[in-house]
């Protein structure tokens, strides 16, 4: 492993840039809901445990943990909880779309301890949509997405499945002068092969296992294969395989693949949302003008400090300098 001091200082500049930097974000909005309560005791009714409430929280959660928020919420709690969120942090939601009788897809996790212990998930309750978005909806999406994108330095596809971002949208939002020069970065979780002519993708390593049909494991061959078929497949000038606790890898045409091991302990606390900071921290900061490889590493710090942070969590610039600071960007060798 070899460690590159000089960087630090380029790295440093990209995140002191992050203020200037403005990304449209086309996505599935979804808000992350938890509820904690303490165990009290088993249940005579089932072999399960009581908790007694002691509190609740919603966060936006997949593309609404981003920027410039483009995506469809319901008239319904969950949705108004976001909006709520979104004006606190003086987020623009005029790409917001509020949709009578649309369920916003909700994420609840229910966590269980001790009043001085860690919190533990139980279980995750998914409420989604029962309908496919209208053709009018996905039209508003498009225009509001290229209003948005007009004064961007890139633009973010969050594909969760759920109808707000579609290759369809995107291939719509970027016949527009002025928004196909764009860098666009991908994160599709079941149709990344169906998008085309992105700059990049940051799938995690399952992801591209299913997209392929392959396994890949510890096969350093068979991961550098993979990320040439999608590069080919979707002509893409760069791909990032997160790999969980073995950090990240990054590809593009031409060059060496770039093995980065995760930033700090590889003994997680949270994983919630880290796919979500790492892939906005990685468009930030090619929108700063970053190449993949700095880009990738500034995103795999990122996703090193949300790890740690319980529930669903974001990075702040002064964390990321700080990170920075303490510990040079490192590379595995092959």
């Amino acid at each position: 492993m070899s460690v590159d001091h000089k960087q630090s200082e380029r790295l440093r500049r990209i995140v002191e840039s992050f203020s200037k930097v403005t990304v449209t974000l086309v996505g599935d909005l979804i808000a992350d809901e938890f509820i904690f309560g303490e165990i009290s005791r088993v249940s005579r009714e089932a072999p399960v445990l009581i908790l007694k409430h002691r509190e609740r929280s919603v966060v936006p959660g997949g593309g609404a943990n981003a920027v410039l928020p483009v995506g469809v919420v319901g008239d319904d709690e969950p949705g108004r909880q976001l909006l709520k969120l979104f004006r606190q942090k003086r987020v623009a939601l005029s790409g917001v779309l509020k949709a009578k009788g649309y369920t916003t897809v909700t994420k609840t996790r229910i966590l269980a301890g001790m009043a001085h212990t860690s919190r533990q998930q139980v279980v995750r309750v998914d409420k989604e949509p029962a309908t496919e978005l209208s053709g009018h909806l996905q039209n508003e999406l498009v225009l509001a997405a290229r209003e948005y994108a007009r004064a961007s330095d890139a633009l973010l596809i969050s594909d969760y499945g759920y109808g707000s971002a579609t290759p369809e949208i995107l291939n719509a939002v970027r016949k527009k002068a002025g928004v196909r020069q764009l860098p666009v970065i991908l994160d599709s979780r079941y149709r990344m092969l169906q998008y085309s002519g992105v700059t990049s993708a940051t799938p995690n390593e399952p992801e591209v296992e299913e997209a392929l049909g392959i396994q890949i494991g510890h096969d350093w061959p068979k991961l550098c294969s993979a990320a040439e078929q999608i590069m080919s497949r979707m002509k893409l000038q760069s791909v990032v395989i997160t790999r969980g606790r073995d950090g990240m890898v990054v590809f593009a045409p031409g060059r060496k693949p770039l093995d980065i091991p995760i930033f700090g302990s590889d003994q997680i606390a949270d994983v919630t949302g880290a796919g979500d900071t790492v892939i906005a921290t990685f468009t930030a900061a090619i929108g700063a003008g970053a190449s993949a490889e700095e880009a990738a590493k500034l995103a795999n710090y990122a996703g090193g400090i949300v790890v740690m942070k319980r529930g669903t969590a974001t990075v702040s610039r002064v964390e990321l300098l700080n990170a920075l600071q303490h510990a040079p960007p490192a590379i595995r060798s092959h």
